[in-house]
């Protein structure tokens, strides 16, 4: 027999009970990814079927629950022919009976854990499900076996409570996901030993309650390493899943609330170039839009950030799948992965190979339709176009708030003197550093010392179109895309290889790019002036541009 048990959110679970003509046990529960056999009624009462794979899991109260890994259907119930023989209870431990009618039920949701051959021990070892309460487990008594599905680089604090860094990880099995953070001694020793990917047995972690504003994982619990916690690969891991998602079909997104954090995936039709801006707090990063189609015929646009846009390859049109984005209202419906999300490029999972045999076959041809306002996600409506002599004329940025434009112009000179400084090394801080002339650089917003510093660019440029000249202000994001050289490699070139440092300026000068900027009078030693600060480079898009000028023409004519 088979009924269903209700889970908190993902796909349900199936309880089995199997007999083998003589004895029969009810605790048997079926992995997530063999559903398709019950969706598909090939797995139902009385058919007959071949156990591949099952692990067991022992729950802390001594019960035994077998989850199947693997099955194959030999015959159908027709063929069987009902019942065989008159199985009694199977006896999994010489004295207590495992009755159908009084056995209490597995615990519901999706956390299910296994046995299986820990390498620490000979004897078998008690793995424990994911998504348990803390209060259930000692950090002495249980192991993990998962696949690390996300990593983070090593971060730095500092604040009134002190100084210190950390690492998290997220891993997956086939019982849910959790995510795992180690702080300071256990973030310099577990760091090495995690790669994104592989799997391993997880032992002596705490568990406590997970704070939902650094993870975007549905599990109530997260895990914290010690000095007694231990990582050890595990080679038999094939079984273990990739990735654990709960894909929200893209027309799906129109009935979702604003701020809900959700898995998608599709076809990257279109990415743009990757471009920079700055935040509110001042912080540039790197931004690029990708839009993407699937099967519901819809496409949403979903930003990506930081590195993760810096690194995409949006050629061949790849599969795309987002793990914890948050969706917004804004341009109507669009997503943006986060810090926490997970970015796969064609992952090796069945929705993506039937995502790419579906558009390539239908999909590339199909008449879609995006949820998201192309004239407020793109960044051609949301583009103040000036010239530079508009600025002056109009007296842009003379108001209370800074003013925004965009222009089309060509660099025609960079100072190059003090274009660099040595900054705090420490992660979000950019403050100019003290060489201390004994090998060490202070930082006074930091209040310490380190033994080295980062280089940042601080340039200032004459920008000119037909009709004007402005001095700009860039950062280190918008003067890197202006050089085409990091601020690392122009610092080693400056201490190094003079002549190569001019080159990267002189390669620059008579450039042409899309500036989009922000303007703002100041005032400095009772002295007042413009200020334009550069927020984004863009390379100049020409067929867009000539449309531009043809349709400004149009206007004149009019």
């Amino acid at each position: 027999s088979m009924r269903t048990i209700p889970t908190a959110s993902g796909p349900p679970r199936f309880r089995l009970m199997m007999s083998d003509g003589q004895h029969y046990l009810s605790s048997f529960l079926l992995a997530t990814q063999l559903n398709d056999l019950v969706e598909e009624n090939l797995l139902v009462p009385n058919c007959m079927c071949m156990l591949k794979k099952t692990v067991t899991n022992t729950l802390s109260d001594g019960r035994h629950v077998v989850v199947v890994m693997g099955m194959e259907i030999l015959q159908s119930a027709e063929e069987t022919g009902g019942k065989i023989g008159n199985p009694t209870p199977y006896n999994t431990d010489g004295t207590t009976l495992l009755k159908s009618a009084s056995a209490p039920s597995p615990p519901r949701g999706r956390g299910r854990g296994f046995v299986g051959k820990s390498p620490m021990k000979a004897s078998s070892t008690t793995f424990s499900p994911m998504k348990a309460s803390p209060s259930k487990f000692s950090p002495m008594k249980w192991t993990i076996r998962a696949r690390v599905t996300n990593k983070s680089n090593i971060r730095t604090w500092s604040n009134s409570k002190g100084e210190g860094k950390l690492f998290s990880f997220d891993i997956v099995d086939e019982s849910g996901e959790i995510k795992i953070t180690a702080f300071n001694k256990e973030a310099d020793k577990f760091f090495p030993l995690v790669e994104q990917g592989q799997v391993y047995y997880i032992s002596k972690a705490t568990l406590k309650v997970a704070n939902k504003q650094y993870t975007t994982l549905k599990n109530d619990y997260e895990m914290t390493l010690h000095a007694h916690s231990s990582i050890v690969p595990c080679d038999d891991g094939q079984d273990i899943p990739t990735v654990h998602c709960d894909f929200v079909p893209i027309a799906e997104l129109e009935n979702r609330d604003k701020d809900t954090i959700i898995d998608v995936i599709g076809v990257c039709k279109s990415a743009e170039d990757v471009s920079r801006i700055t935040t509110k707090s001042s912080r540039e990063v790197s931004k690029r839009a990708l839009n993407l189609i699937d099967t519901t015929g819809k496409v949403v646009t979903v930003t990506l950030w930081g590195e993760e846009a810096e690194k995409f390859d949006g050629s061949g049109q790849p599969v795309v799948a987002v793990k914890g984005a948050r969706l917004s209202d804004f341009g109507g419906r669009s997503l943006s992965a986060l810090f926490s999300s997970t970015v796969m490029v064609n992952p090796d999972i069945p929705e993506a190979f039937r995502l790419r045999a579906w558009y390539d076959r239908t999909g590339y041809a199909l008449h879609s339709q995006s949820l998201t306002d192309t004239r407020s996600a793109g960044s051609g409506a949301r583009m103040n176009w000036k010239t530079l002599s508009d600025v002056k004329t109009e007296h842009m940025g003379h108001g209370e708030k800074a003013d925004y434009f965009s222009c089309v112009a060509t660099v025609v000179y960079i100072r190059k003197e003090n274009c660099l400084y040595q900054a705090c090394p420490s992660a979000d801080c950019n403050k100019k550093v003290i060489d201390q002339q004994n090998g060490l650089y202070r930082c006074e917003k930091c209040n310490r010392e380190f033994p080295s510093f980062k280089y940042r660019l601080l340039l200032s440029a004459n920008l000119a179109d037909f009709g004007d000249n402005q001095w700009v202000t860039c950062f280190q994001e918008t003067a890197e895309a202006l050089l085409g050289h990091s601020a690392e490699t122009l610092g080693q070139y400056r201490e190094t290889d003079e002549t190569a440092f001019d080159e990267v300026f002189q390669k620059a000068n008579f450039t042409t790019h899309i500036f989009k900027n922000r303007v703002k009078l100041e005032t400095y030693n009772d002295e007042s002036r413009v200020k334009v600060t550069v927020m984004e480079v863009q390379p100049v898009d020409h067929r867009e541009y000539s449309r531009r000028l043809l349709s400004n023409i149009r206007k004149l004519a009019s």
